[in-house]
């Protein structure tokens, strides 16, 4: 990270210049965004029919900062920076299926990008910096998603000097092409000059993508001027450089080579992302699929996800021709925006319970389309993997989950990782006295195949490979109880619930247990469920989240970072950090 301008607080708060931290009360952060209204990028699919390869390219606007208090000089980025990126891969993958490479660019010669924004990681408060650290990282893991499961190959064009996360937006491209200009390199300044981490995956990516020798990647993240030319190619931190002369040419030589060895179909039509409708009040957010309603007293929102009324497509084109409308797509892009908006904007939310209602073969009728069609058609393999995506997104928010499965619930196959993702699993055993549910049945929820794999977590495995991690014979047991309605007690001895209260005890029960977790120490809980919920192997993403992120949170509030003689404070000074040496 180097430089960005203009942040909300994650809090709602901001920093008029120069102040020390955000105080003042500004409007919640919005993750809407369309090209027509980009600032700082522009997206340019212009030539992508004939050749498959469309250009994104980063210009600026220095201005142009998401709050007060910065300018976004040399290329820096903040959070609206990359709420517009984020926005251009998903419209990517979606309204765009003809393109096969996407070519990441400066539009500023000799400058490629210089990061996130120095001044606003020094006034932004430490959860606006975690928060903003967090959804750059799962933006740059949807870049790597692209590429390895949509066919869609994004390659970085350096054109000029990338430092900090500059460089670690090339780093999660597929390829690196680096100008050969006398003067552009690629570097991680962190350590050296801002007393930080490179946060948004640079440290793990070097030597775990890149696969630079671990003394070498030490020097690189300790040498602030970075690397350019042969030596950088040698190091395997960029995969060519590229004579000035040639630069334009072979960037698209490259690029449609790339192309060439995609899978994405030339000729199909892409799906509109039309805007999300919702309804926003003190008291909650309501879209069409999914509602939210606020409890501040208790510091608990209530989430429920609406599952699929009918009308279940039988074909793909059907599917097609519903477009955004399609409910798995709709359901997800509401629950994606949903839990950006939590996130951000509502932190003494601290626990959200988390309810489906509707028909559970409704459901799983809706989700046996996608099971079919995900391997032979573009569009369903994408909505496929984007709701594995706001899964991932989910497991790595930092709030206590709750699922509350009760009788009219759908907790079915897909809709059933929504439970397994929480801490906890709560399912009444009977019905309720006012339940209104079809026929007073009872609760209900029910495994499918997607159970077991097509959502893996960043760690690689399945939830339920999770929860019971190191019991293979327990998860091949539940292959075999897939398909079927299954009710409380049984769902209790099977393991997939936490608990199951009868209609007596269910309200005092979720009760006593929501004013436990309010008692407690959000930092605790914090960093309790992120223990819990990641478990076994490691991968380059999981490593990004638990480990990097981890440490970089911490390090963010130390004064060596943030203090008043701190490094962030003192960049830009002339005057050097002065630094407590104690190594803790």
């Amino acid at each position: 990270m180097t430089e960005e301008t203009g942040t909300i607080d994650a809090a709602g708060t901001t920093a008029p210049s120069g102040s020390a931290e955000h105080t003042e009360e500004t409007p919640a952060v919005s993750f809407d965004a369309d090209p027509a209204t980009y600032r700082h990028w522009t997206l340019d699919t212009s030539g992508s029919a004939e050749t498959g390869v469309a250009y994104l390219r980063l210009d600026i606007d220095e201005t142009g900062g998401i709050v007060p208090g910065y300018e976004l000089k040399m290329n820096s980025y903040d959070l609206g920076v990359d709420i517009e990126l984020y926005d251009a891969t998903q419209r990517l993958r979606f309204e765009h299926p003809e393109v096969r490479t996407v070519v990441v660019t400066s539009a500023k010669d000799k400058n490629f990008c210089a990061g996130a924004n120095i001044r606003m990681l020094a006034q932004s408060s430490h959860p606006w910096k975690v928060n903003f650290c967090k959804f750059t990282n799962e933006t740059r893991n949807g870049i790597e998603d692209a590429t390895a499961n949509s066919g869609q190959t994004y390659l970085a064009a350096v054109n000029g000097t990338a430092a900090g996360g500059g460089y670690e937006l090339a780093l999660a491209c597929e390829q690196i092409l680096l100008i050969d200009d006398n003067s552009s390199a690629v570097s991680l300044p962190e350590v050296p000059l801002l007393g930080v981490l490179p946060g948004t995956g640079g440290l793990t990516r070097v030597i775990d993508k890149r696969k630079v020798r671990k003394d070498r990647a030490d020097v690189f993240a300790t040498t602030s001027e970075g690397m350019r030319g042969k030596r950088a190619v040698e190091w395997k931190l960029v995969d060519e450089v590229v004579p000035k002369r040639a630069w334009d040419e072979t960037v698209a030589e490259r690029a449609a080579t790339a192309a060439a060895g995609s899978s994405r179909p030339a000729d199909a039509s892409g799906v509109a992302l039309t805007p999300l409708q919702r309804e926003e009040t003190a008291d909650g957010i309501t879209y069409e699929h999914v509602k939210a309603t606020f409890d501040r007293d208790r510091g608990l929102v209530e989430i429920t996800v609406l599952g699929p009324d009918g009308g279940v497509p039988e074909s793909c084109a059907r599917v097609h021709e519903l477009g955004a409308d399609f409910w798995p797509l709709a359901m997800t892009r509401e629950l994606d925006d949903l839990i950006l908006r939590l996130r951000a904007n509502e932190l003494e939310l601290g626990t959200w319970l988390i309810r489906t209602q509707g028909d559970v073969e409704d459901a799983l009728a809706f989700e046996r389309v996608i099971e079919q069609h995900s391997k032979d058609d573009w569009l369903v393999n994408e909505i496929r993997h984007y709701f594995k995506r706001v899964l991932k997104r989910l497991d790595v928010t930092s709030r206590s989950l709750i699922a509350l499965i009760e009788p009219g619930s759908c907790f079915a196959g897909a809709l059933l990782e929504l439970a397994f993702a929480c801490d906890r699993q709560y399912m009444l055993d009977g019905t309720l006295d006012e339940d209104d549910s079809e026929q007073g049945d009872e609760a209900q929820i029910m495994l499918s195949a997607s159970n077991f794999g097509t959502f893996p977590m960043s760690n690689g495995i399945s939830r339920l490979g999770s929860r019971f991690y190191g019991d293979d014979d327990h998860v091949a047991k539940l292959r075999q109880e897939t398909d079927r309605r299954i009710e409380a007690r049984e769902a209790l001895e099977l393991g997939l619930v936490t608990d199951a209260p009868d209609d007596i005890d269910w309200e005092d029960e979720i009760r006593i247990m929501l004013e436990e977790r309010a008692s407690l120490s959000p930092d605790a809980l914090t960093g309790m469920e992120a223990n819990h919920r990641f478990v076994g192997p490691e991968t380059m993403e999981s490593r990004i989240f638990s480990r990097l992120t981890a440490w970089q949170n911490w390090i963010f509030v130390r004064p060596n970072a943030s203090g008043p003689e701190g490094a962030l404070r003192k960049y830009g000074t002339g005057r050097k950090a002065e630094f407590d040496r104690r190594r803790v």
